[in-house]
């Protein structure tokens, strides 16, 4: 880790401005509103333009303000079509976001972590701020994840803006390799959250992304709903969201899978802090895809398999192979169901549309000689809206039927 940044002083942006062209065919796009210009549509930019510049983009008749990248695909984010953004700008923005959240913030909702800012779609492009709040709800830490180095630009002003809108213990960053302290003090170990009532230990400063999978929050609740009674398999189980979930609704058995031992060892914590018997379920540290095929093999049948993997594609190049792993992943969990039983199948990947995955889940069953039928389809939860003008933002499909024999 690094120290903690300087002490907060009055920042004023430059009010100079580099302008650059791009092509006309992206007027109404501007028009619109969508964040992004890709670096293949820029006609004109001066040389030697540093990450971080403020740019005015022309199209046509339309302007807009962004950042400039010097590096990635995404050459300009674009924050606003008439303003240059300042630290009033910014914080107005943040404070935004934070009323959006308001419902989550209701005694019924039982949840003390969920995503503050979600870049794009709470007009903050590529930046997104997790907040984790401890269970008694005495100290909270936000998490900022950054997905450009031109964002260093305006990220104190995202930091001052979150700590003017509630006291905050700390400000992480978890856009490198490692974490970096940026206001406050980190935790001094685990985090207990409570999500939807239940309890659930959070690393933010080493785990996954920024230390738990919070889109997931409405989805694990509707698989609990699926689940008492059943035999359960969940895949790519990370730090056993899903399994708590199902083992605390009753199902008669928990199989939680995932190649990390470390996030088998979380989930085993996970299941004692919502009094669950560890003993009484089954942590494999193992590839899925072997796993399923030594299932299959062996005849070992579920009546729920939860599938929700890492992301398969970076890139939209990468799309194809997605889909062909997802296509072999779900066939696989097909043929370890019960005749009749049900499969929920979920995609964080967001090249990979809620209309490809739905092809691709057609494709897996005939795979599987197998009929498949959704009964329940849904998205990301009211804390990762999606703003019209930027379909990218609604990237995580999750999609539970039942799966029954072909004949």
């Amino acid at each position: 880790m690094t120290s903690v940044m300087s002490k907060r002083k009055s920042s004023r942006p430059t009010r100079k401005t580099t302008h650059i062209f791009v092509s006309p065919r992206l007027k109404d796009q501007i028009r619109l509103g969508h964040p992004w210009i890709y670096r293949d549509a820029v006609e004109r930019s001066p040389a030697g333009l540093l990450s971080g510049a403020w740019v005015r983009v022309q199209s046509a008749n339309q302007q807009a303000v962004g950042l400039w990248d010097a590096h990635g695909p995404i050459a300009v984010r674009l924050f606003s079509q008439t303003a240059l953004p300042d630290a009033a700008f910014i914080r107005t923005r943040v404070q935004a976001a934070w009323q959006r959240r308001a419902p989550l913030r209701q005694p019924e909702a039982a949840s003390t972590a969920y995503r503050w800012v979600y870049g794009e779609s709470d007009g903050l492009p590529g930046i997104v701020v997790d907040l984790y709040g401890d269970e008694e709800g005495e100290r909270r830490w936000a998490v900022i994840k950054t997905y450009s180095a031109s964002l260093a630009r305006v990220q104190k002003w995202v930091v001052d803006a979150l700590q003017d809108v509630i006291p905050l213990a700390g400000v992480i960053d978890r856009s490198g390799e490692d974490w970096r302290l940026l206001a406050g003090a980190p935790p001094a170990g685990e985090i207990i959250i409570r999500e939807n009532g239940l309890r659930f230990a959070v690393d933010v400063l080493h785990g996954q992304k920024t230390g738990f999978f919070l889109d997931q929050r409405d989805n694990r609740a509707t698989a609990g709903e699926w689940s008492p009674g059943k035999r359960v398999l969940n895949l790519f189980s990370y730090t056993g969201g899903f399994s708590v979930y199902v083992a605390k609704a009753g199902a008669a058995q928990v199989v939680s899978v995932d190649s990390a031992p470390a996030a088998i060892a979380t989930a085993r914590h996970n299941f004692q802090l919502n009094g669950l018997d560890p003993t009484a379920h089954e942590f494999v540290v193992a590839d899925v895809f072997d796993l399923l095929e030594k299932y299959h093999g062996e005849g070992k049948r579920f009546d729920l398999i939860i599938v929700d993997p890492p992301s398969f594609a970076r890139s939209k190049s990468q799309t194809p192979q997605a889909l062909k792993a997802y296509r072999r992943l779900n066939a696989l969990a097909m043929r370890c169901l019960a005749p009749g039983r049900m499969l929920a199948a979920s995609s964080c990947t967001s090249q990979v549309s809620p209309d490809a995955f739905r092809a691709m889940l057609a494709d897996a069953a005939a795979d599987a000689k197998r009929q498949f039928i959704i009964q329940h389809d849904a998205g990301q939860p009211l804390d990762h809206p999606v703003a019209v003008n930027f379909p990218e933002g609604r990237y995580l499909k999750f999609m539970l039927g039942q799966v029954t024999p072909r004949r």
